[in-house]
């Protein structure tokens, strides 16, 4: 078995040196595919993770009697706190929301004729699950110190997240797939040209009694060795381009609103898919090019 593996080994290596232009072609079609899946791949992560971001910072008013003393406001946040679905819980002065009032309004009329005594005390909620946001308001309101009609709550910017994050959620895993099955076709089509031309080597082997998997392991390791240095070339053109893009966002003043994952954090997934994914479009190729040539 030794033999064998190093007899495989060698003719692999050899099969990739021997048919130089057509390596060189299967290995720049598939660093071009993998860096499509992949720009397409931390495209869709970024925009999710965008969204989880806005998702966090959806919050949920609900606004205090003012009768209530400062124990009893603080124990109606403690109140909401144990609700279901409620993550966190921030308190907010009249004074505060007068103050974030006047720095949202342009109006200066507005800002000297505002007093704190037409703000009420309220708690920010911040909740886990969107999809529950109508119940968990409901629950505030059943609150001692709060009571229906003083929960403020946006039902269709939370419906708006929830559609968004599960279209692109659906889109980015059927593009991505589609996007897979194509790179194996093309680079099947490609080994396939390679093969072609041993077509007759490999038909001589059956005739002398070498097994199909005997003949068809070098196309193996071939394979292999193409997607490995394919996903190789086109990880480190990947980071090049990820962090030349996350630069030019962050230089850019009408972009400050996207905020891109640094490629330091989410570099080894981002490696092991390439591997993976280089790999399989590799070997997957090789087995479906030679299948047909095995075939006398």
């Amino acid at each position: 078995m030794k033999h064998d593996f190093g007899y495989f080994i060698r003719e692999g290596v050899g099969n990739l040196f021997s048919h130089g232009f057509m390596s060189f072609a299967a290995i720049g079609i598939t660093v071009a595919c993998l860096l499509i899946m992949g720009t397409f791949s931390l495209v869709a992560y970024n925009a999710e993770m965008l969204l989880r971001t806005l998702e966090s910072e959806y919050e949920i008013l609900a606004f205090v009697d003012d009768s209530f003393d400062e124990e009893q406001t603080k124990k109606v946040g403690e109140d909401i706190a144990k609700l279901p679905n409620v993550k966190n819980v921030v308190f907010i002065t009249r004074e505060e929301a007068m103050e974030a009032f006047e720095n949202r309004s342009l109006d200066d009329y507005m800002r000297r004729n505002i007093l704190p005594e037409m703000f009420r005390d309220r708690y920010a909620v911040y909740v886990s699950d969107l999809n529950q946001v109508r119940r968990t308001a409901s629950n505030i309101e059943n609150v001692k110190g709060v009571g229906k009609g003083n929960v403020r709550v946006d039902e269709d910017i939370a419906g708006g997240f929830i559609m968004v994050r599960n279209v692109a959620g659906a889109v980015s895993i059927a593009l991505v797939a589609i996007l897979l099955v194509v790179s194996v076709f093309i680079i099947s089509n490609t080994i396939r040209l390679t093969t072609f031309d041993r077509r007759d080597e490999i038909a001589i082997m059956k005739m002398v009694g070498a097994t199909n998997a005997f003949i068809r392991w070098p196309f193996v390791y071939e394979g292999f060795l193409l997607g490995f240095l394919s996903a190789s070339i086109a990880f480190g053109l990947q980071w090049l381009v990820y962090v030349t893009v996350v630069k030019s966002i962050a230089s850019a003043d009408t972009l400050q609103f996207l905020r891109a994952v640094p490629f330091a954090d989410i570099w080894k997934p981002v490696a092991l898919s390439f591997g993976g994914a280089g790999i399989v479009i590799g070997v997957g190729g090789s087995l479906t090019a030679i299948r047909k040539f095995l075939q006398v």
